[in-house]
Order: C-alpha cells, then sequence, then structure tokens
C-alpha cells in the first residue's frame, strides 16, 4: 500500500472523530470512516488518480475526492484544519481512554469544562463526573480504570507504520551503486508490535557517498546527526531513522550484532567470551591472536558459535541461544507456509470490497482459500441478516463451480455476546463452512464475567477460532481484564483454535500468548481479519507474531491443505 495511502486514512479517521466530538449528523462521520478504509485498502497510491478515478473507489464520492486531490497537490486539507481549530486537543486526547466515547468527552467539556486528561482526573477525584445526569459513580470508576490502563499503553510507534516508512527509505536508497546491501536492523528487523527508532544496515564501499544520498531525501526533515559510519534523521512524519554503513565483508557481523535484543546479545556475546572469542560488529575475533573468524554472513558467524542461524523475530532471549546450542531450535512458521487466510470481510458487512474483489486478490497473493467472514446479525451497525448471509453463501457456491485453483468457504464472524451467546440458531450455525466468533462490545466486563464469557464461546461446538481474543488495539486501546491462561487452557480441551490477528494495530494474540498457548496444544489460525483488498498483505505481521512466538507450521490451522481446515472445522460440530 502506498505510503500517502495510508496517511489519508488517518487524516479522514481523525475528520470522523472531530466531526462526532461536535455532534455530527452519523451519516456524514460514517462517511468519513468509510474513506479512511476505502482509501487505506485501496491497492493503488492514489497520489497518481485524477479526482473522476478517484470517485471510482467504493466509498469516495466527489467531495471525498477533492479533499485527497487538495493533500496530493497542497499537504493540506483546509477543512480538517479548520476542524481542529473548533476542538481543543486535549478532548480528542481523552477518546484514548477506553470507555470514553465522543459524546461522553463532549459533556464532559460543556458541563464541567474538561479539555485534557490531567482536568478530567481533577474531575473525577472531586467526584463532579458522578454529579452529572447520566453518568454516576459507575461511570466515574470505570473512566478512573480507564485512564489507568491507557497510562500503561506502549507510546512506541506502531510496527506497521514503521515498517511502512522503512520500506519508503529502503526504496529510495536502494538503486544508488554506492549501496552493495541493505537491510532493516533493531526491533524493526524482529518484527516487535511497536519500536523507538527505525534502524537500517547498509553495506557500502563508499559510505560517505550513501550517507550524502540518505540525508538529501526529500523525505528528512532535520537531519540529527551526519556521520560516516552513522547518520540518523528526522522524516516529515516525525520518525527518527538512523542508518549505520558498512563495509561489505563484515556485513553479516553487523547485522547479527544490530538486530538482537540487548539481552539477546549479552547472551551471545558471553558465549563467545567462554571460548576465546570476541564478538563485535565488525566480526567474531579469537580474542588471542586477533584473527577474523568469521564476519561476511550471520550464519557463519552463530557457526562458529556452535549454532544454528536464528531468526530475527526469535532473538528476544526467550531460551532461543540455548536451544541453538542444543540443536533444538524450532522450525517456526514462514510467509510460504500460509495456504489460506480465515477472516475476510466483504462489503455485505463492513468491508469496502465485493466477494469478487476479495477472492481476485487473495488469488493473486498465491492463496490457495479463503473463508468469507462478514459480520453477524447481533451487530448492530453492520450485521449481515439470515437472508444476506444465504444470499451470500448462493454466490459463493456459484463462484466455486467457476474455480478449480481456489475455494471460498463460506463463514461469518459471531458476536460473543454479554453472557457469551452468539447469533443465529444452532441448525443455521450448521450451514457454515467455517466460523470465527469475537467480542465486540461491552470489553469493560470484569475478569471474571470476561473470561467465563469467552470459555462459552470457545466451548461451543459450532466455533472453530476465537477472534482477536484480547481486544487490545495496540496504542488505544489495552487488552480486555481476563484470565488468558483459563482461555487457553479451554481453547486446548476443546480444539477451538485462536487467533493471531495479522492487522497491524491488533497483533493478538501476542507472543508471549502465543508461547503459552503452545503450552495447552492450542491450534493457531493466523488470520488478516482484511476488509479491502490491501490488507490482505496484512499475514506478514501475524506471520511474523507467530514466529516471535514460536509457533511452528503443524499448529497453525490454514497452513494446512484445505482438506484438512473443512476436518478441523467440522470435527467440533456436535463432537465435543
Amino acid at each position: 500500500m502506498a505510503f500517502i495511502n495510508e496517511e489519508l486514512a488517518r487524516l479522514f479517521d481523525e475528520m470522523a472523530e472531530l466531526l462526532e466530538l461536535q455532534g455530527a449528523d452519523v451519516f456524514r462521520v460514517r462517511a468519513y470512516q468509510h474513506a479512511s478504509r476505502a482509501i487505506g485498502g485501496h491497492l493503488v497510491d492514489v497520489a497518481e488518480m485524477d479526482e473522476r478515478s478517484l470517485t471510482e473507489i467504493p466509498g469516495v464520492g466527489k467531495a471525498i475526492a477533492a479533499k485527497v486531490r487538495e493533500f496530493v497537490s497542497s499537504g493540506r486539507m483546509a477543512d480538517l484544519e479548520d476542524l481542529r481549530s473548533q476542538v481543543p486537543d486535549g478532548v480528542r486526547e481523552m477518546l484514548r481512554v477506553p470507555g470514553l466515547g465522543p459524546k461522553t468527552a463532549t459533556v464532559l467539556h460543556r458541563e464541567l469544562g474538561v479539555c485534557s486528561l490531567a482536568e478530567l482526573l481533577d474531575a473525577i477525584a472531586s467526584h463532579r463526573v458522578s454529579s452529572l445526569k447520566g453518568l454516576g459513580a459507575k461511570t466515574e470508576e470505570n473512566l478512573r480504570k480507564g485512564i489507568q490502563r491507557m497510562q500503561q499503553l506502549d507510546r512506541r510507534t506502531p510496527l506497521g507504520v514503521a515498517l511502512s516508512m522503512a520500506e519508503e527509505v529502503m526504496a529510495r536508497l536502494a538503486g544508488h551503486p554506492a549501496v552493495a546491501d541493505m537491510a532493516l536492523a533493531g526491533s524493526l528487523r524482529r518484527m516487535c508490535e511497536t519500536v523507538g527508532d527505525i534502524d537500517l544496515l547498509v553495506a557500502s564501499p563508499a559510505p560517505a557517498e550513501v550517507m550524502d544520498a540518505f540525508v538529501n531525501l526529500d523525505i528528512v526533515a532535520d537531519v540529527l546527526a551526519h556521520g560516516e559510519t552513522k547518520t540518523s534523521i528526522v522524516t516529515v512524519k516525525g520518525l527518527q531513522v538512523d542508518l549505520r554503513v558498512v563495509e561489505p565483508g563484515v556485513y553479516g557481523a553487523a547485522l547479527q550484532y544490530f538486530t538482537g535484543s540487548k539481552e539477546h546479545n549479552v547472551k551471545v556475546r558471553e558465549l563467545a567470551v567462554k571460548r576465546g572469542l570476541k564478538l563485535s560488529e565488525y566480526g567474531l575475533f579469537e580474542t588471542q591472536t586477533g584473527r577474523r573468524l568469521a564476519a561476511g554472513t550471520e550464519a557463519e558467524v552463530y557457526a562458529r558459535l556452535g549454532m544454528a542461524w536464528i531468526p530475527p523475530a526469535l532473538r528476544e532471549d526467550t531460551g532461543e541461544v540455548e536451544a541453538a546450542l542444543g540443536g533444538i531450535l524450532p522450525e517456526v512458521i514462514d510467509d510460504d507456509d500460509m495456504l489460506g487466510d480465515l477472516h475476510v470481510h466483504t462489503d455485505r458487512s463492513d468491508g469496502i470490497a465485493s466477494l469478487g474483489d476479495m477472492v481476485a486478490v487473495a488469488r493473486a497473493r498465491g492463496l490457495g482459500y479463503i473463508a468469507i467472514t462478514d459480520h453477524a446479525e447481533n451487530l448492530r451497525m453492520n450485521g449481515v441478516s439470515r437472508e444476506g448471509m444465504l444470499a451470500q453463501r448462493r454466490e459463493i457456491v456459484a463462484m466455486n463451480s467457476r474455480m478449480s485453483d481456489f475455494k471460498v468457504l463460506h463463514g461469518a464472524e459471531l458476536n460473543i455476546g454479554p453472557d457469551g451467546e452468539l447469533d443465529y440458531d444452532a441448525e443455521f450455525l450448521e450451514g457454515f463452512d467455517f466460523l470465527v466468533a469475537s467480542v465486540h462490545g461491552q470489553m469493560n466486563q470484569s475478569r471474571e464475567r470476561m473470561t467465563a464469557r469467552i470459555i462459552r464461546a470457545i466451548e461451543h461446538p459450532a466455533v472453530n477460532v476465537i477472534g482477536h481474543p484480547t481486544g487490545r488495539v495496540i496504542g488505544r486501546r489495552p487488552a480486555y481484564e481476563v484470565d488468558l491462561e483459563e482461555i487457553l487452557r479451554a481453547a486446548g480441551r476443546c480444539g477451538t483454535a485462536m487467533e493471531v490477528n495479522s492487522y497491524p494495530d491488533r497483533l493478538d494474540l501476542r507472543d508471549d500468548h502465543l508461547r503459552l498457548a503452545r503450552q495447552f496444544g492450542v491450534r493457531i489460525a493466523i488470520s488478516t481479519d482484511a476488509h479491502a483488498p490491501a490488507h490482505l498483505a496484512n499475514m506478514r505481521f501475524g506471520v511474523a507474531t507467530a514466529q516471535r512466538g514460536w509457533v511452528g507450521r503443524e499448529l497453525v490451522v490454514n497452513a494446512q491443505p484445505l482438506e484438512d481446515v473443512k476436518a478441523f472445522a467440522a470435527k467440533g460440530r456436535g463432537n465435543r
């Protein structure tokens, strides 16, 4: 996806949020929300499209198209700037508090003059919030807890945003004649869910030329340091990028040195010392003679230390060094292992593309099957009725009859109600090929009630996968209060898979959750939750998260052939 598309998607989301705060018509708010999904999920760089072409994108009308062209040509959007001027920044910041929506934020601002989180905390402490009509003591306490949880959220840059910028920089440097090799490094190469600064490594016989090219890129807003081995810049998007340049002959050693976590690197260097060796970014050396033993590739460095090459995502000191020394390092899932996608939406619910478009892109990406899982009827805004589901099923049957190399499973994303109840009756559920069940509301329940709610869905014989199991949205919403160990224990007992939601704002389950899931033999579905064709490319984020959780191909449902997926889906029906 082009970077301008992502930027515009964020801007239109912001417009929707600001309009909602002002009490604008709900259909106007939804128009901008839909435009955000449409442009963010479009496969073509909208910067290259004229207004007429833009209006051919579903969800983009003339007014939205004009704003896109305005931003592309000027870098600004007058209507957005006007909206920003009308809403205090602190009021918008309050929307980050879990459970605090635009209506309540507006009431707090209008009735109490609350314009920041600090003022909201003061209003809570003095019990002025509970004095407002329609709020009360329970709302006040929920807001207090929400602020505490929000303050624990990681404020680093989300993986998807950082990787997009890193790939933008790398694409601009790739054609330079002085660049012999180039790679991500640091936490971004390890595919951590959030990163601090973006680290890049280049091999070059002419480092000064590479550094000059780097600081002169048109996305550079500020140069923090300009050296021959390391240069740091801040991009126009506010992200810091650190570039290191080394000689081609030591590229492998440098890549190993600048990739692992601090703890991983310390452990590897200590291992080297015990063997009379010294490890640095310039290679692995004999301490006494200074003779360099390995430097060209990472594999050479690890091999000289008696280890197999360790995948970057595993370099976190979670046992990978010991496993590599013992020859028991797991063979983790890889992008090429993924055969299908089991959580995909269309425009029949809240997606922006047709069934045909989603299938076409999935086939083009080399998948063999997908499950269409539009939202079920209990989702108030976008749920699909029984009649709508049956119409879609007929469409899928007809489509499958025309394809021999690809199959579409008819599924649904069921809503897990406050007491664990699901959409539709048991007989109707039997007609689906594959069913995902997820929590979509009432997320502030107690730990005990939320745990019981999800376990009830896990135990339902029709449910195959629990979608985005903890509900977290990175940087915006923390996970539910749940007993995850009990949930995973139930999933292992019932044979219900747990999802790794590959959307980069979710990555749910997390890597540490997956390591726990493995202990209970829980099956995993790595799915995109795609709402647009471009979202199908997000599978790589879920795969990387599964790698970090040491998940092998054998545990992943959609790394198996279609017949095995069908057998998995059917096994639970009436047999638990």
